[in-house]
C-alpha cells in the first residue's frame, strides 16, 4: 500500500533538491500552487508539466513510481470530470434527457483535472524531498513572525507535519482491515451504491479506533519524552539559509511570477 500512496512519504536521496532549506521548498510549493491556478490554457498546464519532471530528475525520484501513486486520486478525477462535463452550460454538444454535455463543460472539466493532477503532484514532491523533522522546523520558521499575537506556530506545524506522516499509515491500515474483512466474507465491490456504502462500516468502524489507539500512543510516548511544546526548545541541527539556497529562492520565484505573467 505505501508503494501506491506517496503524500506523506519521504524518500532519503542524496540530491540537489533534498539539500535545498524546506523554508525555500514550503514557499515556492505555495508559489507552484497559486502559478496552477492562474494558468487558463493547455500550453500552460504543459510547461509547468515540463517543470515538474525536472523537479523529479533534479531529486533523483522514481518518475513510474510517482505516476502510479497519483491512483488514490482517481476517483476524485473521475467525479469531478463528470460533475464539470454534466453542469457546465454552453454550446451543446449531446443531450440526452437532463443530461447535458457542452464544449465548455469539456474544457473545463480537463483543467480541473489538470490542476488536481499538478497540485498532488506538487505537494507529493514537497514530502518526498523533506523530512518530517525539517518540514516541521521550515512551518514553524515561517510562521514565527505570528507568534506576537500568541500564534500556536510550533504546535500547528506538529500537528500538519503528524498528520502528513500518518496518511500512509493510514492507509496501510485500510488495506489490512479490508483484506481481513474479504478474509471473513465481505464484499466491498458487489451492489449498489447503498450496498457498497453499507459494505463499508465494517472498515470504517476498526479504522476510526485503530486511529484513537495510535493517537492515544503517540500522545504518550511524546508525554514520556517531556515534550511541552514549542517553549524553549532547541534544535539540534538548525535551519540555516545557504547561497543555494537563496538563489534558488530568487531564480524560481521570477521564474513563477514570469509564468504567471506569461501564462
Amino acid at each position: 500500500m505505501n508503494d501506491r500512496v506517496l503524500l506523506g512519504q519521504y524518500m532519503p536521496r542524496d540530491s540537489f533538491v533534498h539539500h535545498l532549506d524546506p523554508r525555500v521548498k514550503l514557499v515556492l510549493t505555495i508559489l507552484f500552487m497559486v502559478l496552477v491556478f492562474m494558468v487558463d490554457h493547455f500550453v500552460g498546464y504543459a510547461v509547468v508539466l515540463a517543470f515538474v519532471l525536472m523537479v523529479v530528475a533534479l531529486a533523483d525520484l522514481p518518475l513510474p513510481k510517482i505516476i502510479k501513486g497519483l491512483k488514490p486520486i482517481l476517483t476524485i478525477l473521475i467525479f469531478t470530470t463528470v460533475l464539470n462535463i454534466f453542469t457546465i452550460r454552453g454550446q451543446v454538444l449531446w443531450q440526452w434527457g437532463f443530461l447535458t454535455v457542452t464544449k465548455e463543460g469539456l474544457v473545463w472539466a480537463a483543467f480541473v483535472a489538470c490542476r488536481i493532477v499538478l497540485l498532488v503532484l506538487g505537494t507529493t514532491l514537497l514530502s518526498l524531498t523533506t523530512s518530517p523533522l525539517k518540514l516541521t522546523d521550515g512551518l514553524e520558521s515561517l510562521l514565527s513572525p505570528l507568534k506576537v499575537v500568541r500564534f500556536p506556530a510550533h504546535e500547528l506545524a506538529m500537528m500538519v507535519s503528524i498528520a502528513l506522516r500518518f496518511i500512509p499509515t493510514l492507509f496501510e491500515e485500510t488495506d489490512k482491515i479490508m483484506k481481513a474483512q474479504k478474509a471473513r466474507g465481505a464484499d466491498f465491490e458487489s451492489g449498489n451504491i447503498l450496498d457498497r456504502a453499507r459494505a463499508m462500516i465494517p472498515l470504517l468502524v476498526p479504522l476510526f479506533l485503530n486511529s484513537l489507539d495510535r493517537a492515544s500512543e503517540l500522545g504518550v510516548a511524546m508525554e514520556a519524552r517531556c515534550y511541552r511544546g514549542g517553549e524553549g526548545r532547541t534544535r539540534l541541527n538548525p535551519l540555516s539559509m545557504e547561497r543555494k539556497d537563496t538563489l534558488t529562492l530568487i531564480g524560481v520565484t521570477a521564474l513563477f511570477i514570469l509564468g504567471m505573467v506569461v501564462l
